[in-house]
């Protein structure tokens, strides 16, 4: 079993419009509604490609509600959210359906009360026995440590499963002191982190404060992935046109994924890529699109990178 974890937990709404327009009235031509999060969403691609997987994180009010009973039809996910008494939030992706250009508005989230961390602290130790790895995913709700990944990671690897980090800003500097085995940042998560916009340095420099392996989503043009057994860029063979919303999160379902099965590194990211690309063509965060998905894959080139002056 994979374990993901979305502290921030989401229904996320789709809207279709047929042009975007700002100080202007939109007739919405479709309206998508599910369980979102970051989290969530890799769980959806992991049960997708066959992999048993429970989703633990918080839920409440309507929309948490909304959220358990979308995961409850969902085949091959587990729900194991912790009930609190705040509302999970919101978020909402506009889709302009003449561009393919997409805009997220997000909710900050309910605030959890400290009695609602421990619960959630707790249910993640039992959580970690049956796992075979675990992904810490999203942005933290209001209430919650910034450093409440640093100690999720600590409490992964004391209990030896390996743990991917994919979040930003002060928790992710916090969460890679404590040696993460992956960390999957985004060019401006890396830049931050590192203060280098250079990537491959940025990566290098990633792996020296603590992570194992840093895997670094440079949108349209693949994956940089810096590893004890080396270097690679992995890039999808065009760039695709689509809702990117959601692309991240199966990359991270395709290292997690591959990671189970033990594949070598070059697998891992070529799987990510593709999984990422096939996430773009599709209509809604958390899906590819499977036929596409097997071509792409034959297709991702990876190499090795030279290291950087």
């Amino acid at each position: 079993m994979i374990l993901t974890v979305t502290l921030n937990t989401a229904l996320d709404i789709t809207y279709r419009v047929r042009s975007l327009r700002p100080h202007a009235s939109h007739r919405v031509s479709e309206v998508v509604e599910r369980p979102g999060g970051k989290g969530v969403n890799v769980a959806r691609v992991l049960a997708a490609l066959g992999h048993p997987v429970t989703v633990t994180g918080f839920a409440g009010g309507g929309t948490g509600r909304a959220v358990q009973e979308g995961l409850a039809a969902t085949p091959g996910v587990v729900d194991a959210l912790v009930p609190v008494t705040g509302t999970t939030r919101r978020t909402v992706a506009v889709v302009d359906a003449t561009t393919g250009d997409t805009t997220q508005l997000n909710e900050p989230g309910p605030v959890i009360t400290p009695a609602e961390w421990s619960a959630f602290q707790e249910a993640y130790t039992d959580l970690l026995g049956p796992a075979s790895a675990v992904a810490l995913c999203g942005s933290l709700p209001p209430g919650v440590p910034v450093g409440a990944y640093a100690g999720l990671v600590r409490t992964a690897r004391a209990a030896g499963v390996p743990v991917l980090l994919d979040t930003g800003g002060e928790p992710l500097r916090r969460g890679i002191a404590a040696r993460p085995d992956i960390v999957k940042p985004n060019a401006g998560e890396l830049a931050e982190l590192t203060g280098s916009h250079e990537p491959l340095r940025a990566t290098q420099d990633a792996r020296r404060r603590g992570a194992a392996a840093v895997v670094a989503s440079l949108g349209p043009l693949g994956l940089l992935a810096a590893t004890p057994e080396g270097r690679w860029r992995a890039t999808p063979p065009a760039r695709v046109h689509g809702n990117p919303t959601g692309a991240g999160d199966s990359a991270v379902a395709g290292l997690l994924s591959a990671l189970a099965e033990n594949l070598p590194w070059p697998d891992r990211l070529a799987r990510a890529v593709a999984l990422s690309a096939a996430t773009v063509l599709a209509p809604v965060a958390g899906e590819f699109d499977a036929r596409a998905y097997d071509e792409l894959l034959a297709q991702v080139t990876v190499s090795p990178e030279v290291t950087a002056a």
